[in-house]
């Protein structure tokens, strides 16, 4: 199963720029998207159909225009779930899963800390999530949570660690939730199998940035450790230009 992960920032504007085409060559089983900033009925959904995913579930934010996520799958799923219950991430559209026989794929778009007020909210989220996924977690052993988790890791992750350190996306404390969220029995694909520097999914507008890749590594796909030994590859697609992010894909048997 190849799942791909992808923040469209804006799926219109992202189909505008050849999204559809690209997801048809691209061929993923299953790809998670977030910032869709549309609703169901604003999605070309026999577009996407006829590109091959008759499976299609679309989570908005309340707010129009604003975050939302979205799956779209060539297998139907045996059960899907809008949301995680928790009003306060519900209505901004953060939190999407598709259960098969085997695993869970969650499509999650984490808050970013843009200002005093979103940081303290990103952080009650984040405290949330975590005690959200730990029950989850007895009832769906095998989860791939797929997303923009708004958080760079680790130094390699980030272009200028010394000069980002107190910027929201790489605060000490962000980065040590993170780090104890994988302790908590996730493995960040991307690193399982690649340890080399350079390897970004997001990259500011200003300054030539992704020309010059100075970008930032917020885009993931954790896996269960459950799942370690069907773990194929993974690897990041910056190749792909349809939104200041990049796709991130994991490969499992």
């Amino acid at each position: 199963m190849r799942i791909i992960s992808y923040n469209v920032n804006g799926i219109r504007a992202a189909i505008s720029k050849g999204f559809i085409e690209w997801l048809q060559h691209s061929n993923p089983d299953i790809i998670c998207l977030q910032e869709i900033k549309a609703t169901e009925d604003q999605v070309p959904y026999l577009d996407i159909e006829m590109a091959g995913y008759p499976y299609q579930y679309y989570f908005p934010a309340t707010k129009k225009g604003y975050s939302g996520v979205a799956i779209l799958s060539k297998v139907k799923p045996n059960n899907v779930v809008f949301g995680t219950g928790i009003e306060h991430m519900d209505f901004e559209g953060r939190n999407l899963r598709v259960d098969f026989d085997e695993l869970s794929v969650m499509s999650l778009y984490l808050p970013s800390g843009t200002n005093i007020d979103r940081l303290s909210h990103k952080f009650m989220f984040m405290d949330d999530f975590q005690n959200y996924i730990n029950e989850l977690k007895k009832e769906i052993p095998n989860l791939v949570i797929c997303g923009d988790y708004n958080i760079c890791h680790k130094a390699i992750d980030i272009h200028d660690p010394i000069r980002n350190a107190n910027v929201s996306g790489f605060l000490p404390q962000e980065r040590n939730w993170l780090d104890q969220f994988m302790k908590n029995g996730f493995i960040d694909s991307f690193r399982f199998f690649n340890d080399q520097p350079d390897n970004y999914s997001w990259w500011s507008y200003r300054a030539g940035a992704r020309g010059n890749n100075k970008g930032w590594r917020i885009d993931y796909c954790l896996v269960s450790e459950t799942l370690k030994e069907k773990l194929k590859r993974a690897y990041i697609l910056p190749e792909a230009k349809h939104s200041d992010h990049c796709p991130v894909v994991v490969e499992i048997e």
